[in-house]
């Protein structure tokens, strides 16, 4: 418990920070940008996807949603495989972590890895990517035309804190608080004798994690204390970082979904690259860099937690406990009511009313709110849909309007999700 309270108090400050800034990116840049630079056949679709998704914090299971949309704007097979593959493994929240825990070096060599293997895969899905379908996409993306809703810079603010401290924290504070005890786990129950057998082979503790780490579910910044726990018992920096890559990068969730969206040439593609991106770079760390780049800051900060902390992480870790928690309860806030919608109070159900106008959909695969942002798009897209009301807890989506039923669950099956009428 003393090893978990300690990476808080020397993580809060910056995860709140990062939080901060993703917020501030939510709210102030554009969907249209990141849709506008990711078409056409060239090479610099890949570069753009991946210098755009490098800083976005999104985790693998919610980059999906928002990738099938970029490509059905337009986005081309390359700049969707460089998309997906180089979101989830870093963001701005992350990276401000991975400076507070790991340091600098670590910090900067994540993104650095993080482009590589993105580029790759975007180079190979190029390569791969079938000229018909490209031009239909193209065709698609020029009769497209972008809405944009004006808010106020009020506005803006008030939407970036809330999407920093509410949204964020119910999609990536579980499995921040996971990373925790996981690491907590390793460093007290894990003997040191246990890594040994790596010791020795870097390919090998490599292979070891990878194994491990690809069909397990870890977001960027949950995944940061596990990678030190495992460096403090031996392992080589190489393979903190193939951890550091390969866990928020995929998990059996995204293999699934890619290769029913995408087909299996693509997932190909995309599990290839992260696994020789992350081999690759882990190996170059191991063998051309000095080992105590890395070494040394975490050493240096797992000393200095011993010595006590300034009171000022203290309030900040008191803080994001308390966003946690705030985030838990909000995201639950619907599990428990009585009426089969998910979305009304009991006796006082607000569905009866409209039960000719109102329909439920049961969608399964929602896990953050990028997911639920994602579903509700795809089915407002749909002709004689009034408005769209999604409870994440329960999973449940209720329509209201006149449309084909048939039509939404195809548009939601084309994102990745899979879904039903209420009862079927």
């Amino acid at each position: 418990m003393k090893e978990i309270l300690e990476l808080i108090n020397q993580m809060s400050p910056y995860v709140l920070l990062g939080f901060f800034f993703a917020g501030i990116m939510h709210a102030f840049v554009p969907n249209t940008l990141y849709k506008k630079y990711l078409g056409g056949k060239s090479f610099r679709s890949v570069f753009n996807a991946t210098l755009l998704g490098i800083p976005l914090p999104l985790c693998s299971c919610g980059v999906i949603p928002t990738a099938m949309s970029l490509r059905k704007d337009g986005a081309s097979k390359g700049a969707t495989i460089a998309f997906l593959i180089a979101t989830p493994q870093t963001g701005v929240d992350s990276i401000f972590a991975t400076y507070s825990i790991m340091g600098l070096p670590f910090a900067i060599l994540r993104p650095i890895a993080a482009s590589f293997t993105a580029l790759l895969g975007g180079f190979l899905g190029i390569k791969l990517a079938d000229e018909k379908e490209e031009n239909k996409i193209m065709e698609l993306q020029q009769s497209n035309s972008a809405q944009t809703e004006k808010k106020s810079f009020g506005e803006k603010i008030k939407n970036a804190l809330k999407y920093a401290f509410v949204d964020m924290m119910q999609d990536i504070g579980r499995w921040l608080v996971v990373g925790l005890v996981v690491a907590g786990i390793i460093t007290v129950f894990v003997p040191d004798s246990f890594f040994e057998l790596f010791a020795h082979s870097s390919l090998l503790s490599m292979l070891f994690v990878l194994l491990l780490s690809i069909p397990m579910y870890l977001c960027a910044t949950g995944s940061i204390p596990i990678a030190v726990a495992l460096m403090l018992k031996g392992l080589s920096p190489g393979t903190a970082l193939v951890l550091l890559m390969a866990g928020p990068a995929v998990n059996a969730a995204s293999i699934l979904i890619v290769s029913k969206v995408m087909g299996r040439r693509t997932l190909l593609v995309y599990l290839g690259s992260i696994i020789a991106g992350a081999m690759t770079m882990g190996l170059a760390i191991d063998h051309l860099l000095p080992r105590e780049w890395f070494t040394h800051p975490i050493a240096a900060i797992h000393e200095h937690s011993h010595h006590g902390l300034p009171i000022f992480n203290i309030i900040c870790s008191a803080l994001l406990v308390i966003l946690l928690v705030n985030a838990f309860i909000q995201r639950h806030r619907h599990s428990h009511h009585d009426c089969d919608c998910g979305h009304c109070d009991g006796d006082n159900c607000s569905c009866n009313s409209k039960e000719e106008s109102t329909t439920i959909l049961e969608i399964e695969g929602m896990s953050c709110n990028h997911c639920k942002a994602s579903v509700e798009k795809a089915l407002k897209g749909i002709a004689g849909v009034e408005s769209v009301d999604i409870d994440l807890a329960t999973g449940k989506a209720m329509v209201k309007g006149t449309f084909d039923t048939e039509e939404a669950i195809k548009a939601v099956e084309a994102i990745g999700f899979t879904a039903k009428l209420a009862g079927e």
